[in-house]
């Protein structure tokens, strides 16, 4: 039977709401934390876009919960020597309950500072040396490094976790999940998609973690919750790789007409219906994962962890 953990949604929420929710998360039985790394949001709907490393900080102080980044993307916007310390002290300061997901990253995050936006197969390439270059970090060894994309020169990190931290990598698709299998601690995807985790697995992966993640929408009101959706998150809809090269949040809301509000009643959890909730995290269960987290879209938060608390999370843990 998967944990079940609460995704904290920076591009929605500034530093003290998401602490208080992750407050109100370990209250209502929720076993984790993913939160986001993001430097713009999707959309100005959304509105947000904290400083993911000083949450976890507030975080750190906050609950006792598992606190993993999904993801944070360590190769163009940061250095990976930087990630790397960012990591290593959030593991400190979480007695060890950390863990890092990375992945390639967005344009929309990434391309801030003027650097070329490289296409899929390089960013694969930079994300496998990023790991490198962490994990030699966390030995807290001194580390010189020249590769085909980054150059480290006597750094070393002097606060450590008593373990070095593990990596976790996202994908989507064939060859994301081949490099998570090949090189990473655990393995990260939206969707319970069996077939991914199944090559994780087989291709390497082994028994390493296995999380997914989904954002619902509770409310009393179905329709009002397709219409939050629609308005907040309806960028999640788009199709093919618009996701991962659009540089703007004005770019995905020019795209936002492309999106109906039949297609998010269609394909999001929306309104308060019990066992429509259930079953949205049941499948990921049935395709094998180990962690499931939920995302609650819109204001209402405290009836959303007031509703998984007493109708939801029992079922999921057979209670």
């Amino acid at each position: 039977m998967p944990e079940y953990g609460y995704f904290l949604a920076c591009e929605e929420f500034g530093p003290a709401e998401l602490v208080e929710q992750a407050r109100q998360a370990e209250q209502a039985g929720f076993q984790a934390l993913w939160i986001s790394d993001h430097y713009h949001p999707w959309n100005d709907a959304q509105g947000q876009s904290p400083f993911v490393w000083s949450v976890i900080g507030a975080l750190s102080q906050a609950v006792s919960l598992p606190i993993e980044t999904a993801v944070t993307c360590p190769t163009v916007r940061m250095h990976p020597a930087v990630v790397a310390q960012a990591a290593a002290t959030s593991a400190v300061m979480t007695d060890g309950r950390f863990r890092l997901g990375v992945g390639t990253g967005e344009a929309l995050n990434e391309h801030i500072l003027g650097d070329q936006w490289p296409p899929a197969h390089t960013r694969l390439e930079m994300l496998e040396e990023a790991i490198q270059v962490m994990r030699r970090l966390f030995t807290g060894e001194e580390v010189n490094h020249r590769g085909a994309h980054y150059t480290v020169e006597n750094a070393r990190l002097y606060t450590v976790p008593d373990e070095p931290v593990p990596i976790d990598v996202s994908g989507f698709g064939p060859q994301a999940t081949a490099l998570a299998a090949r090189v990473g601690d655990g393995y990260i995807t939206m969707g319970p998609d069996e077939d991914l985790t199944t090559q994780f697995r087989k291709g390497g992966g082994g028994s390493g973690l296995v999380s997914g993640g989904t954002k619902v929408c509770y409310g009393p009101d179905r329709e009002e919750a397709v219409r939050t959706v629609h308005k907040l998150w309806s960028n999640q809809l788009l199709p093919g790789e618009m996701a991962q090269i659009l540089p703007t949040p004005r770019h995905f809301e020019q795209l936002e007409p492309l999106v109906t509000e039949s297609m998010v009643s269609e394909s999001t959890v929306c309104g308060p219906d019990v066992d429509e909730h259930v079953s949205e995290l049941s499948a990921f269960a049935d395709a094998g994962f180990d962690r499931v987290y939920v995302s609650q879209i819109g204001p209402d938060q405290r009836g959303f962890f007031d509703f998984y608390r007493t109708k939801v999370l029992p079922q999921l843990s057979g209670g």
